[in-house]
């Protein structure tokens, strides 16, 4: 029985082992890839990379359609001309209150 214990804990100890060495094979081929892609990308790095990028990205771009354009531009309109009548009113409302203040103080 205590050579079956000791046989089983060789076992899980190599398959450790093994594990490890994976591990570290593959760390290896990962820099190595790594590398290898950065000597890629100065090779055919540039300005036409650059271009081509942004090609791919816009293709990928959802583009809103005509009609949603013209309701969130009509409700950017609508709530600059309520923001700005509020302001003005609010402003007015002050400066008429200012002047009966002033008044006020020198009718005293």
């Amino acid at each position: 029985m205590a050579k079956e214990k000791k046989d089983a804990l060789t076992e899980v100890s190599e398959e450790k082992e093994t594990k490890k060495d994976k591990k570290a094979k593959a760390d290896k081929s990962d820099k190595k890839d790594k590398k290898n892609d950065k000597k890629d990308e100065k090779k055919s790095g540039g300005i036409g990379k650059w271009f081509a990028d942004l090609k791919r990205e816009f293709k990928m771009v959802t583009w809103p359609t005509r009609e949603t354009v013209m309701i969130n531009s009509g409700i950017v309109l609508g709530t600059i001309v309520i923001s700005s009548l509020f302001v003005g009113l609010l402003d007015t409302g002050l400066l008429e209150l200012m002047k009966f203040l002033l008044n006020l103080g020198q009718n005293s």
